[in-house]
């Protein structure tokens, strides 16, 4: 089994990634034989330059992603520092998993709802402020992408301190942080100083992974980014929608040149760790940053859970909402008509979704466990962080060279399936790769030594007591596939409608009230797999209790 995974995992994720890398690299320097493109040529790089407004929306990719990856770096080292050893510390590990599981096109819409003139937060501001109509400034779709950026941040920072805690807890650094704080130092001071250094290493290949996202997040860009010009992964995905297949051309040297972008920023950023590393090395942190991060940490923490909880409310308000006119705080009236009419509208997108996400979940699952029983399971990480660490709009569209080499191109529910299992299997690996390596050997050994088989002790013994992590990994994975826009797009050609198509095909048709209802049943509908995957241990437990 063990072999096969191992195989599976690089026909599943490894090949699709170089295949689509690929499949757009070729068009980019002017191959393409389905369109007669035979001869390599620069001339797509050329009318990619040509496009109005293109460096204006490069330097907003680069505002945008490279400022959320930098600010969720500093809000979840923060978080995490300033709660360590305290009861909070529990608390908001208890609410992560839930917030991970909203995904990035349902927080849009909510941060939109919040943020907008006329939105939640400036309706609570109304009456301190005077405001009898809603200001006239840039909130959102603002000329330098602030909304997008500080959106894209809050929303990564679940997903750091994921990584930051799932690393601590290998890393067992509770002795060297008490002996910091013997030393005199302070909560934050000892956790800065000694459990940073030594979790960094955790750090570098997610924090590419957010940065790769940031630079390439057009379902959160469509809602909340800049439109003339928009950020450059809108521009590309409307080259790559283009009627005029000739465009393919021309938005694959602009994925190209947005990988090539991504490059080079994570080697400016190896660079300027290794400078920082030599200035700051051996030096105590002092009293005022930790004091200052601190306060950043507790106020981002409140903050974060604050507005994810805002944001449900919201959605919630305006799927009910019958009239709601500004400034009031609440509808006037309550209608639940959208929902009603719901079914003839979402019916389809939400059975797609729930057949793609189990179906991609359940075959991650199966791939990740038989890795995992290899004992040189570690090896394969980098592997599967290739998909994670390129920006997916490099990839994606070439991946249907691949779907047409599998004869897939014409099933358009397996090649959506197909392209969401790239995404879907480093994640629930990285959520299962810790408990497996923490599991204790001689549980194995001993029931090895009772005469029980590899494939006896993985089903009877590591499965029943992973089962927590497992469902973990399950609501993760599920809570990836839901989540995915771009992919779906890519593999399906619209032919493949998702919930998290449908709201945004529903968010540019400017109904408030069907988009909330859509962006609300997005978000439900992983959060509702994240309850699941909470309460299923326990009631297992309680099962074989009652039967003991």
């Amino acid at each position: 089994m063990s072999r096969l995974a191992a195989a599976a995992v690089v026909l599943c994720v490894v090949l699709p990634a170089l295949f689509g890398l690929a499949g757009t690299a070729l068009p980019a320097f002017g191959i393409l034989p389905v369109l007669g493109h035979h001869e390599p040529s620069l001339e797509p790089f050329r009318r990619l330059f040509a496009t109005p407004g293109i460096g204006r929306a490069l330097l907003l990719a680069l505002l945008s992603g490279l400022g959320s990856t930098l600010l969720a770096l500093v809000l979840a080292v923060a978080i995490a520092a300033s709660l360590y050893g305290r009861p909070a510390e529990a608390r908001f590990k208890a609410l992560l998993p839930f917030l991970l599981a909203i995904p990035h096109a349902a927080w849009a819409v909510a941060f939109s709802f919040l943020l907008a003139p006329s939105g939640f937060l400036v309706r609570l501001a109304a009456p301190f402020l005077g405001l009898a109509r809603p200001p006239d400034l840039p909130t959102v779709n603002d000329p330098w992408a602030l909304a997008l950026t500080f959106a894209l941040a809050l929303r990564e920072t679940p997903f750091l301190l994921f990584v930051l805690w799932a690393a601590a807890e290998r890393a067992e650094l509770d002795r060297r942080l008490a002996a910091a704080r013997s030393l005199g130092r302070e909560r934050v001071q000892a956790w800065l100083e000694v459990a940073l250094p030594a979790l960094w290493p955790s750090l570098r290949l997610p924090l590419v992974a957010v940065l790769a996202y940031g630079l390439s997040a057009v379902e959160v860009a469509l809602v909340l980014g800049p439109t003339a010009p928009p950020v450059f992964a809108v521009l590309l995905l409307r080259e790559f929608l283009d009627p005029d297949l000739d465009r393919r051309l021309v938005a694959s040297a602009g994925a190209l040149l947005l990988v090539v972008f991504a490059a080079l920023l994570v080697m400016a950023g190896r660079l300027l760790e290794r400078l920082i590393g030599c200035v700051v090395r051996e030096r105590a942190i002092p009293l005022g940053l930790a004091r200052a991060g601190a306060w950043l940490g507790r106020l981002a923490a409140v903050v974060l859970a604050a507005l994810a909880l805002l944001a449900l409310l919201v959605l919630l308000l305006w799927s009910l909402a019958g009239s709601w006119r500004f400034p009031a705080l609440l509808p006037e009236r309550m209608t639940g008509e959208h929902w009603r009419s719901a079914p003839l509208i979402l019916a389809e997108p939400l059975t797609a979704t729930l057949a793609v996400a189990a179906s991609a979940t359940l075959v991650a699952a199966v791939l990740v466990v038989g890795l995992l029983e290899r004992p040189d399971a570690q090896r394969w990480a980098p592997f599967l962080w290739l998909p994670l660490v390129l920006p997916p709009i490099g990839f994606v569209f070439g991946l249907q060279i691949l779907w047409t080499l599998f004869g897939v191109v014409d099933r358009p529910l397996v090649a959506v399936v197909l392209a969401h299992l790239v995404f879907v299997l480093p994640y629930v690996w990285l959520v299962l790769a810790g408990p497996w390596a923490g599991f204790d050997p001689r549980l194995r050994m001993a029931a090895r030594s009772l005469g029980a088989r590899p494939n006896a002790v993985l089903w009877r013994v590591v499965l029943p007591l992973l089962f927590p992590a497992l469902c973990a990994a399950l609501a993760v994975g599920a809570s990836v596939s839901i989540a995915q826009y771009l992919a779906t797009l890519a593999a399906a050609g619209g032919r493949v409608a998702t919930l998290a198509t449908e709201t945004l095909a529903l968010f540019a048709g400017g109904d408030r009230r069907r988009m909330a209802v859509a962006a609300l049943l997005l978000a439900l509908v992983p959060l509702a797999a994240s309850v699941v995957a909470l309460v299923s241990p326990a009631l297992l437990a309680r099962s074989r209790g009652g039967h003991g």
